[in-house]
């Protein structure tokens, strides 16, 4: 898939986990560009979109499932650098108890290693 095909395949993710959060686009329309909101409800969208993306395994993210979903779905000249980011922030879900902390630090991580490749409905 291409970096375009992919962000339009999580337009119901995003409008979803949008609405469940009580979230306005104008809140998430910027978390491609590292805009993220220290704040509950949108800690819970991310968590919210990992689990409809299939990612979060009982409390915590499944990175293995990220891995393999990058694998998957990514641009080949992403997935090099998309799984590093997802292989450094794995310690993350040690750090957090809350499904919705844990995703949103992840989340948050991954941007930080490598804002250039990462992608987010």
């Amino acid at each position: 898939m291409t970096r375009d095909q992919i962000k339009n395949s999580g337009k119901l993710i995003k409008k979803t986990c949008m609405t469940k959060n009580d979230l306005s686009e104008d809140q998430v329309k910027d978390v491609d560009k590292g805009k993220f909101i220290e704040e509950k409800p949108f800690m819970c969208y991310i968590a919210c979109v990992y689990k409809m993306g299939q990612t979060i395994k009982g409390n915590t993210v499944n990175y293995d499932m990220m891995l393999k979903q990058v694998e998957l779905m990514f641009p080949n000249e992403m997935k090099a650098p998309m799984k590093a980011a997802i292989e450094h922030c794995r310690p993350v879900a040690k750090k957090y108890k809350d499904v919705c902390e844990v995703s949103y630090w992840t989340a948050k991580c991954i941007y930080d290693f490598d804002p250039a490749n990462f992608m987010f409905p």
